[in-house]
């Protein structure tokens, strides 16, 4: 290809009329090898945009003529379909030391939910079909009786997360009539979700009792009217308000909602089955627990505190689940097979809680003693160190993390891991972010956190070591 003249010590640079065709880029070597892998189709629309975005660049005068070399424009098209091809959505290491992340796909599925999906999607399977009557089926069923089982429910149903559990009750049992809730519990958790915009969105009339700090059995028992449909109550597990402070649980609110003929509705959002205070975590309310205590309608996570996939449980009285399950919306967000096979597997794992700390991942990690944390901490320090030398230091540090961001996020777990500061003390931001940014680029990401001029690696959530190992010397090509 003919290229311009250029001044002494100027690159000379390619014009749009030097491009090549599509058809003659197609016809190189690499080109043919590609459209045998991947197919004409793929290549050529490569082909075309890798063109396209050079013909803005000579436009600009900004296209060197070495870029219309044919190994440069074989290596540009190669670079071009494997970027195409590459997933979005991809595993990372999580370091940060919070273990039930929101931004990290919440909780890492159990062993036997990923064998149950794997082996129930490569065929077809009895989703919505009876097997005993050979008619029609609900997919509720999969999990229901498990669900009963394990909290004491009278009835179950199951949608694709805990926001929508929320929606549909507040809908089906007070669209058009009142919900009164503790100003207290107008809770908002993750990507600006309100508990007062999904009362408006359910159709419902929010009315507000109590304070911020003080709510009292009085101001539920005085604001009920006979537009009143529901009683609500918020865990506010990703709060706390301390000091001269006041609630009403459940157990008081159920007399109330009993003697006016209404329904109480509790959100308990993380939603554990289990007493975490047995394995030293801090307890939190369970499931169960509410339902005894009086609660017609109790919903919560299946990927928090659970250990499953993301789902919305909704468990209680038979006559409010079956008005929940009947409402036109329950439709729009129900859950699919394969959410549903990961979930049923994860509640079988509850059937026998003498092995749940071994067999749940969520609730091994959080369990993991801080002992052999260090002893990881510490195996993996020399090469870390020798990986990142001169140009930053390593120290084998005590570290606390988290429960969840969104679940527990107050509450600090004894962890130990990895500190990483620069050497040199001019620009330490710049070098961190550097480092960060060089983590993240990895071929399974690192993702750690920055705290007072250091990079801190948690290793709680890091069981194999060699899943960072084996990556140490990419990092050490991409600093170098």
């Amino acid at each position: 290809m003919a290229q311009p003249a250029a001044s002494d010590g100027e690159e000379p640079r390619a014009r749009p009329q030097d491009l090549p065709s599509v058809d003659r880029l197609l016809r190189l070597p690499s080109a043919r090898a590609l459209i045998d892998e991947h197919g004409h189709h793929l290549i050529a629309q490569a082909s075309r945009e890798l063109l396209d975005s050079m013909r803005v660049q000579a436009l600009r005068g900004e296209l060197a003529s070495l870029a219309l070399e044919e190994a440069q424009l074989q290596d540009a098209l190669r670079m071009r379909i494997e970027q195409r091809l590459a997933p979005r959505l991809r595993q990372l290491l999580n370091l940060t030391g919070t273990v039930i992340h929101t931004n990290f796909g919440r909780a890492l599925l159990a062993e036997e939910a990923l064998q149950r999906v794997m082996g129930l999607m490569a065929s077809p399977n009895n989703l919505e079909y009876d097997l005993e009557s050979g008619g029609r089926g609900d997919r509720d069923s999969v999990v229901e009786s498990l669900l009963c089982s394990l909290t004491g429910a009278e009835a179950a149903t199951v949608v694709n997360n805990n926001a929508a559990a929320v929606l549909l009750s507040l809908a089906a049992l007070a669209g058009g009539r009142e919900a009164i809730v503790s100003r207290g519990e107008l809770v908002e958790i993750g990507g600006a979700f309100r508990m007062p915009d999904v009362m408006a969105s359910a159709g419902a009339r929010m009315v507000e009792v109590g304070t911020t700090n003080r709510t009292h059995p009085h101001d539920y028992e005085q604001a009920i009217s006979e537009r009143t449909a529901v009683l609500m109550k918020v865990h506010t597990s990703n709060y706390v308000v301390q000091g001269f402070t006041r609630s009403v649980d459940e157990s008081e609110l159920a007399p109330i909602a009993r003697r006016h003929g209404v329904t109480l509705v509790s959100d308990l959002g993380s939603g554990a089955l289990v007493d975490l205070s047995a394995w030293g975590l801090p307890h939190e309310p369970l499931v169960q627990d509410k339902l005894r205590a009086g609660c017609d309608v109790v919903t919560f996570s299946g990927d928090k505190l659970l250990g499953g996939p993301q789902a919305g449980l909704i468990v209680g009285r038979r006559d409010a689940i079956e008005r929940i399950r009947r409402f036109p919306m329950k439709r729009a967000l129900r859950v699919s097979k394969l959410p549903l096979a990961a979930l049923e597997a994860t509640l079988m794992l509850y059937l026998r809680p003498e092995r749940l700390a071994r067999d749940l991942p969520t609730l091994r990690l959080l369990t993991r003693p801080q002992e052999s944390i260090r002893a990881m901490a510490v195996a993996v320090h020399p090469r870390m160190a020798s990986a990142l030398a001169p140009r930053f230091n390593v120290e084998v540090v005590d570290l606390l993390g988290q429960i969840g961001s969104g679940s527990l996020p107050i509450d600090r777990l004894p962890s130990a891991g990895l500190a990483v500061a620069p050497a040199a003390r001019k620009g330490i931001g710049r070098a961190l972010d550097e480092l960060s940014r060089t983590l993240r680029g990895l071929p399974v990401p690192v993702i750690g956190r920055i705290s007072e001029d250091r990079l801190l690696l948690d290793l709680r959530c890091l069981e194999e070591a060699s899943g960072l190992l084996e990556q140490l010397p990419a990092l050490q090509r991409a600093l170098a």
